[in-house]
């Protein structure tokens, strides 16, 4: 099976995304992997740090692997971590990748923490891919009222500093902030940046990833994977459809959970089905 650099490759040449989805539980898992073996696509499952702590990094990665043993392009993503101690413990575990957010520290301290994860994996002959993010986009998987405090046109990624943060840091993957935010706005989500996704791309060589997926419209996500980006993150919309999902379940007189929660799995598929599809023009 092709690594997940690989098929971020594959996904820059082919003008693409991979995408990028978030679970807690094995209802998550499941409504995840049916999808990609559905549509025969590679994913990205990710568990930030209070996921993993629920679901257990331990038990995420058996599931994973077990996939990846039946031959399907899956792969767990260590999400938003904020602490070099976490994130070297995802690279000991041997995750495909991990993301260490340092985005609402100065850009100087965001360097020196991602690069010393970064020499931390190559020291120890890792092949967990290193992302870092540059710019703030909000730190929460919620339904919001207005922007997160601290986001605004300013805090967006400026091409030049992410040159230079790619190249002093020696990152695999690249988040950058442009127009993105995480969680939905109840008023809808700002517009992407297209113009300033195009300028950081060719600026940086490596792979560009767009983290607040969920609320941005299928035109601008046409557009950004035009623009240069490779992976998407989408994880408010699937909590809410597999909110929803489970509250219909429960209407019902069944008492076993996994048939009150089928409904909460098949919501989340449509998420996933709709999303692969619009990200590989299918």
């Amino acid at each position: 099976m092709k690594s997940l650099s690989e098929y971020l490759n594959w996904a820059r040449e082919n003008k693409v995304a991979i995408g990028h989805f978030n679970i807690s539980d094995s209802e998550g898992f499941k409504a995840i992997k049916e999808v990609a073996q559905e549509l025969n696509l590679p994913v990205v499952i990710g568990v930030s740090e209070g996921e993993r702590e629920f679901i257990g990094l331990s038990e995420a990665e058996a599931l994973v692997k077990t996939a990846q043993e039946e031959g399907s392009a899956i792969f767990l993503n260590a999400d938003h971590t904020y602490s070099i101690e976490n994130v070297k413990k995802a690279i000991d575990t041997g995750l495909d990748s991990v993301i260490i957010d340092f985005a609402n520290k100065p850009f100087e301290e965001n360097v020196r923490a991602t690069k010393e994860v970064v020499d931390y994996a190559k020291a120890k002959g890792s092949k967990t891919l290193i992302e870092a993010e540059l710019g703030f986009i909000g730190q929460s998987s919620k339904v919001l009222d207005n922007l997160p405090d601290g986001v605004s046109l300013e805090t967006q990624t400026d091409p030049d500093e992410a040159q230079r943060f790619v190249k002093e840091t020696g990152i695999d993957l690249l988040a950058p902030s442009v127009g993105n935010v995480h969680g939905m706005v109840k008023t809808g989500n700002p517009k992407l940046n297209i113009q300033r996704i195009k300028e950081i791309a060719d600026k940086v060589s490596v792979p560009l990833v767009l983290h607040g997926g969920s609320g941005i419209s299928d035109e601008d996500f046409k557009q950004a994977i035009e623009a240069g980006i490779s992976m998407i993150h989408i994880n408010t919309e699937l909590r809410l459809a597999y909110k929803e999902g489970i509250e219909e379940g429960l209407k019902s007189i069944e008492i076993a959970p996994y048939k009150f929660m089928a409904q909460g799995v098949e919501e989340m598929k449509e998420v996933i089905r709709k999303r692969l599809k619009l990200f590989n023009n299918l």
